[in-house]
């Protein structure tokens, strides 16, 4: 007891000799400020709040082709919706974005502000992955070929067996051409490529590489699309086209979030809609035509077979189109005579029931460039005006005065902003528009070039259409190149001639599309040129989506007689195909 009673009032004695050495030191763990307030210690401080520092999306900037089997291992980055971010011993959340994810679609996915990127798929809670399950987006992807190659189809079974190195279709032995991303894509979604099959190139040299190893071909997606590329229908479906059935494209890759159910549907409910690279509310499509004269042969086949009868078979393709163009050189006058189709004077008019014809194929904007449009004077011409009017109709190249008539004529589709302005190359008496005379502008480039410069600048894609001196030849003429270039260089988006007869040439100058001659789309030159050229013609379908000029597609048409033309058959459009490239020196 006595033992036990020492030990008892020695614990009192260092207790007592303790606690205050305690109190003494939690009194440290707080100090004054200058101002006097109380702060903690930084060695006792609460935790606080993080804020990392923003991602950036990695842009592709590979050059070679990754190993077999292998896939790029950096991550695109997402950055969060918000700034604040979670306390420190809150459950991390995270997604992991595989490096092949498109760089558009980084773009488009938005996280939930508690949400962090892993660089990790294991470590990760929430993955975006190529898969069909329940989808949240689909990249479209277009196969590409340089714009002057003749095929125009390829089947699933040409890309696929090509991906797995078994040589066949048009382009056997050619690899397909893409950049890293895409390639990651299909690896993801197909599984590895055989070797040589596939070769990598940066997206900038893409195009440029192509051309220079035709004939080629490749995939890339649907955003990547630009003048100088040919988009290839595969089984029968082209992204580039407006009546594109997503159901039967196989060229769409499927994206899905895959991991933890409930975070799943937090990402989800943060992201508007689907992603996707092709939007059709973005798309808008202008049919640029050449010729039209309803005259002579025309005019009389058209009273013998029905007004509307050359649109027979070309009519719904004008018609589809959501911008339709159409120069028509000819006044309408009341006091037009019956049509001679033997007629030999030049001097052409068209009767008032002729338009139509014009309304038929879905006219939407008429040129007034041509050089027949003052031979029944001012009166047919206003006359011709106000009909125009009255179905709201836009014209330009031509007017009620000069004014009026070097105006540009601006269209706003799908947010796709465009402006039509044209003019008369020959000038005199070809153009007579003045102070307060109606009728073709002559081409002023100085004014020209100031204007189309300043459409640019206001996020107009400019369409240039010329009358322009007629040569009966493929290939442009020297002045053709010299003034079509001019407009080019000012940033036109596409500069094409209405003047000629027959189909010429083309080419890809300054970013713009330059077609100097489309040939006739409804006028009475059946079988008359050299080895009968002027039975040819181009309707071209110019392409436009989210403010960019995309690219067109050729639709050449043959004439049946006097007044109708079709669209050719794929064995006579690989004649005039090979006829108009050589002519372009392709």
């Amino acid at each position: 007891m006595t033992l036990i009673n020492n030990i008892r009032s020695l614990s009192r004695f260092w207790l007592l000799i303790l606690l205050p050495a305690s109190l003494i030191l939690n009194s440290c763990s707080t100090f004054q400020t200058p101002a006097g307030e109380v702060q903690s210690s930084p060695a006792t401080s609460k935790p606080g709040r993080i804020t990392p520092t923003p991602f950036q999306p990695i842009l592709d900037t590979a050059t070679t082709l990754p190993e077999e089997g292998s896939l790029p291992t950096e991550t695109p980055s997402i950055e969060a919706t918000s700034s604040p971010t979670p306390d420190i011993e809150s459950p991390t959340k995270s997604i992991w974005l595989p490096s092949y994810l498109p760089a558009d679609m980084v773009s488009l996915v938005s996280l939930p502000h508690d949400f962090t990127q892993s660089t990790s798929k294991d470590s990760s809670q929430v993955q975006l992955m190529v898969d069909g399950k329940e989808p949240i987006g689909q990249w479209v992807y277009a196969v590409v070929a340089p714009y002057p190659t003749i095929t125009d189809n390829v089947s699933i079974g040409d890309v696929k067996q090509s991906w797995q190195g078994i040589s066949m279709g048009p382009f056997a032995g050619r690899p397909l051409l893409m950049n890293e991303s895409t390639f990651g894509v299909f690896s993801a979604w197909w599984g590895a490529p055989a070797p040589d099959a596939v070769r990598v190139i940066p997206s900038v040299e893409l195009l440029e590489t192509a051309w220079q190893q035709r004939p080629s071909w490749g995939i890339i997606p649907f955003g990547a699309l630009e003048p100088g590329w040919k988009v290839l229908a595969v089984e029968g479906q082209s992204p580039l086209l407006k009546e594109f059935d997503p159901s039967s494209y196989p060229l769409i890759v499927p994206f899905s979030l895959q991991g933890d159910s409930q975070l799943i549907n937090e990402v989800r409910e943060n992201i508007s809609g689907t992603l996707t690279n092709r939007d059709p509310d973005l798309l808008t499509t202008v049919a640029v035509t050449g010729v039209t004269a309803l005259v002579r042969a025309t005019a009389f086949t058209m009273h013998r077979n029905g007004i509307t009868y050359p649109a027979r078979d070309i009519g719904q393709i004008l018609r589809d189109a959501d911008i339709t163009h159409i120069s028509n050189e000819i006044p309408f006058t009341p006091d037009c005579p019956f049509p001679n189709p033997t007629q030999e004077d030049l001097r052409f008019c068209s009767r008032p029931e002729y338009i139509e014809l014009l309304e038929e194929v879905g006219t939407d904007v008429v040129e007034l460039t041509g050089d027949h449009f003052g031979d029944w004077g001012p009166e047919a011409m206003r006359f011709t005006l106000d009909m125009y009017t009255q179905r709201n109709w836009i014209y330009y190249g031509g007017g009620y005065d000069r004014e009026d008539a070097r105006q540009p004529r601006l269209i706003e589709h799908h947010g796709n902003r465009i402006a039509f302005i044209g003019c008369n190359g020959k000038g005199g008496g070809y153009a007579t528009a003045s102070d307060n005379q109606p009728g073709a502008v002559a081409c002023d480039f100085n004014w020209m070039q100031s204007e189309i410069a300043r459409l640019g600048e206001e996020g107009y894609q400019v369409i240039v259409t010329f009358q322009h001196f007629e040569y009966y030849t493929y290939y442009p003429q020297p002045d053709q190149v010299r003034d079509f270039r001019t407009l080019a260089d000012a940033g036109a988006a596409v500069v094409s001639g209405s003047q000629a007869h027959q189909p010429q040439g083309m080419e890809f100058y300054e970013n713009a599309y330059i077609h100097y001659g489309l040939g006739n789309l409804f006028f009475d030159q059946y079988h008359f040129c050299t080895d009968y050229a002027c039975d040819d013609g181009f309707i071209d379908l110019h392409v436009f989506y989210a403010g960019k000029y995309l690219g067109n597609e050729l639709i050449p048409i043959v004439f049946e007689d006097y007044a109708r033309p079709r669209p050719m058959t794929a064995e006579e459009k690989a004649v005039i195909l090979t006829k108009v490239f050589s002519a372009s020196n392709w």
